[in-house]
């Protein structure tokens, strides 16, 4: 078996049936977790192999706190595994540091990286699980041209994820409504409504007065000092008047878009149970 030279040591395989403790001090107590297998890379990371058997999403390396050798050798433990292999929030010179050291491996390896959303992704080898389309429209709006890193992280994702119809909105905040109802037929042709949005984060309950769909509002940490790096829209977003409006974490794109992921994930086996699959 080939191996990535990259610090930190090599991938192998641990327990398939690791323990857990619940609520007791007894280390003999454990149960049972269908998809529970670990793979253990190095010194420092224990992988979830099972995370898509459970919850139907993969594992994602978040970036900040590891090494340029760490975040690789990760992804590429991960790339025959799974049908998405991506990290978050990767720097540019990280990036530059992960394609260096991908040159002297033995394996070769296809990085891609957008540099605006952050995220780097891996192509999977031949024998890695296929990629699912999940169905529907997502669309993700931003209020100004300032939030579009945490919504290119959100669409990034929805992509990697599956959803191939995905539709960024951007610049449509309130300061100029007729942005947005100029938009408003496409928004609301989409399944699921992404609202990214700093300042005073107004722009998610004013959606969510207009449309059908679900809409899950993403605050952000653009805006001046009382905005208090993003509390102040997180707070707004937390208090809307307007119905159905799920908020996530401050700039949090990737979260929100694993979020709708399992919204149009779940419409799907609703209609498969409704037309008798």
């Amino acid at each position: 078996t080939k191996r990535f030279r990259c610090a930190g040591g090599s991938a192998r395989r641990v327990s398939q049936k690791p323990r857990a403790v619940l609520g007791s001090d007894d280390p003999e107590s454990s149960f049972s977790v269908p998809g529970a297998s670990t793979l253990e890379v190095g010194d420092f990371a224990k992988l979830d192999l099972g995370r898509t058997l459970r919850t139907g999403l993969p594992e994602v390396v978040w970036g900040p706190g590891k090494t340029p050798g760490q975040i690789l050798q990760i992804m590429v433990a991960l790339r025959t595994r799974q049908n998405a292999v991506m990290a978050t929030r990767v720097e540019d010179s990280v990036f530059d540091a992960m394609l260096a050291l991908a040159a002297t491996g033995d394996e070769t390896v296809s990085l891609r990286y957008d540099p605006v959303s952050k995220i780097v992704q891996l192509d999977g080898t031949e024998d890695a699980p296929k990629r699912i389309t999940v169905y529907g429209r997502l669309a993700v709006l931003t209020a100004g041209t300032a939030d579009l890193a945490v919504a290119q992280e959100a669409a990034t994702t929805a992509r990697a994820m599956g959803v191939d119809d995905v539709v960024v909105i951007a610049d449509v905040g309130v300061a100029g409504l007729q942005r947005l109802l100029g938009k408003l037929n496409e928004i609301r042709n989409a399944d699921v409504v992404l609202v990214v949005a700093g300042m005073d984060g107004a722009l998610p309950s004013v959606v969510a007065g207009l449309i059908d769909a679900p809409v899950i509002a993403v605050p952000t940490s653009i805006g001046y000092g009382a905005a208090m790096g993003g509390l102040a829209p997180l707070m707004a977003t937390l208090n809307s008047c307007a119905v159905g409006v799920t908020v996530v974490n401050i700039d949090n794109g990737f979260g929100a878009a694993m979020a709708a992921v399992k919204m149009m994930k779940a419409g799907e086996r609703i209609a498969r149970r409704m037309s008798g699959e």
